[in-house]
């Protein structure tokens, strides 16, 4: 990936601009857990596929498994980036995570969490929402 420059703001020529788009996601997942991790919350594992998708992060908070869906948009003409995150995605989602508990053999409490950007990918227009849909 290719370095940023803090804060650019987007102008002409900036080195942001010409991310790609799996280079933005992953700017979007590190800032994300870094946030998080600040937050108290613990990384168990990054980008866990099973044949339904993938989880962006999987990470513990106290004793709870928190599933995290990572979104950005560049902004919102057309819907927020959580607005992406629809009832077939959640099934998706809940599918993959029933997958790695099994695969894990745990039956922690889990909850499914997403994170959203805006814009920039700053953690000034990030957005956590805990608890944003049920199993």
């Amino acid at each position: 990936m290719r370095p940023i420059p803090p804060r650019c703001g987007h102008r002409s020529g900036c080195v942001a601009l010409s991310l790609s788009r799996q280079d933005k996601g992953n700017l979007a997942e590190r800032t994300a857990e870094k946030y998080l991790r600040k937050q108290g919350l613990k990384l168990v594992q990054r980008n866990f596929s099973g044949r339904y998708g993938e989880i962006d992060l999987i990470m513990l908070d106290q004793q709870i498994l928190v599933f995290i869906e990572v979104r950005s948009r560049n902004n919102d003409q057309f819907g927020s980036a959580l607005e992406t995150i629809d009832s077939r995605k959640q099934a998706k989602l809940i599918k993959t995570a029933e997958l790695y508990l099994s695969k894990n053999k745990t039956k922690a409490n889990c909850r499914f969490d997403t994170v959203d950007f805006t814009g920039d990918i700053t953690v000034s227009n990030l957005r956590w929402i805990p608890n944003a849909f049920s199993a």
